[in-house]
């Protein structure tokens, strides 16, 4: 390597207690860059070994970057931070990938893709390297809810080697520190509408003897729990629209009476069902708004045409007034029972036509307060808070009232865009 400014490729590995294969990892690393006539590194992000892996690391002339903050991700937020070229291949140091064939990895990311990902269902899974577990159920389960709810073509969301541009995967700002962070990749840079290519890989039994860090169950769902809290139209919107027309529909059925289809008849019992599947519906599509406001806002997610025309009509006065006239009508049908009421000299009432005024009454109110308190927190949500005088966190009027400081702080404390982050 004739200096930094040359390296073209970065071979990075995360480590902990990798001893028994960091050395023939880094060796197959440097030899495919060597007989290629690649410019260069091997990097072994280390994640607090005690079993000498650094040691062995750079007598096999690697590169070790420690990095403090402990997991998977936080390994190679650090590792790809300190990485100097911008095509980075990354993978295990437990020797399951080959890092003498990366030729496919490197012909994708020379014509221009920013994330090569690697597919062992295709490339082919040899015997004993993958627990079937994860084979059958865990990779299979996963892949193909990503695949849903995030609209992708890659058929293995949690390949260990894969391949990227260093600039690009940086502009995702990711921050996972955990096994999630090979999720956290594959959606930002689905969403970011980066160019992706998925290539075959093939995995082989690792050569360890001491049991791998990943957690199966563990590990599953967080892996889950991020699809999840990165797809708020599945985690809300989508369920919420089911109830409130189921609830809306069944509203509308029942309020003028009983109904009896075939031989079972559904009257005010339902009709209560109905109206909490109603009310959980709105609350569930505003939860989709708020989360998707906060997400927007927050960098998390990319802008939403459809969401922002949304919020431009969903005012916080369009709120306050839907909201009123959800509660006049309310009202309305709470005077006409106690009008009854009034009829039975406010004595005992037929409970099922009573309840089919008082339901909708209160149904009309809980929605009408929900309308005008969600306009509220919307509005809430969209205020401008970037400009010096919005300042409110401790930290910021602390750093605002210090005549000298400095934005310097460890590795495992940024952000991959390069911020200040907490990582949890």
């Amino acid at each position: 390597m004739n200096g930094l400014s040359n390296v073209e490729v970065s071979i990075l590995m995360p480590c902990l207690n990798e001893a028994e294969t960091i050395e023939v990892c880094v060796r197959k690393a440097r030899e495919y860059l060597g007989s290629r006539g690649i410019k260069g590194e091997v990097i072994v992000a280390d994640n607090g070994s005690t079993d000498g892996s650094q040691a062995l690391a750079i007598k096999a002339g690697a590169r070790v970057v420690r990095v403090t903050s402990r997991g998977y991700g936080a390994a190679l937020l650090g590792g790809i931070q300190a990485a100097h070229g911008n095509l980075i291949i990354m993978g295990d140091a437990d020797d399951s990938y080959d890092f003498t064939d990366l030729d496919p990895f490197l012909d994708k990311l020379r014509a221009g893709y920013e994330l090569v990902m690697g597919n062992r269902f295709l490339g082919g899974i040899k015997q004993d390297a993958m627990p079937p577990l994860h084979r059958y159920l865990g990779n299979p389960v996963l892949t193909g809810i990503g695949r849903v709810l995030f609209r992708s073509s890659l058929g293995d969301f949690h390949c260990g080697l894969r391949g990227f541009r260093r600039d690009s995967i940086m502009s995702l700002a990711l921050t996972c520190t955990g096994m999630e962070f090979a999720s956290e990749m594959v959606v930002k840079a689905t969403l970011r509408k980066l160019r992706i290519a998925e290539v075959p890989t093939t995995l082989s039994p690792d050569g360890r003897s001491r049991r791998p860090h990943l957690r199966s169950w563990r590990d599953g769902w967080r892996h889950l729990r991020f699809l999840l809290l990165f797809s708020p139209a599945w985690l809300f919107f989508y369920p919420g629209v089911a109830l409130l027309l189921l609830g809306l529909l069944g509203g509308i059925w029942l309020t003028p009476g009983p109904r009896t289809a075939g031989s079972v008849t559904f009257s005010i019992n339902t009709l209560l069902f109905a109206a909490a599947s109603l009310i959980i519906g709105f609350q569930a599509i505003v939860f989709y708004m708020f989360a998707k406001t906060h997400a927007i806002r927050s960098g998390l997610l990319p802008e939403d045409p459809v969401v922002a025309r949304i919020r431009d009509v969903l005012r916080l006065e369009v709120a306050l007034l839907v909201g009123g006239l959800a509660v006049m009508a309310g009202l309305v049908l709470a005077l006409q029972a106690v009008g009854v009421w009034d009829e039975a000299s406010f004595g005992r009432l037929d409970l099922e036509e009573s309840l089919r005024k008082v339901i909708p009454s209160t149904t009309l109110l809980i929605l009408g307060l929900q309308i005008m308190f969600s306009g509220c927190l919307l509005s809430v949500l969209q205020l401008d808070t970037r400009s010096a005088g919005a300042r409110t966190r401790k930290t910021d009027f602390i750093a605002a009232m210090s005549p000298q400081h400095s934005d310097d702080v460890p590795m495992s404390g940024r952000r991959l865009d390069g911020t200040n982050a907490r990582r949890q």
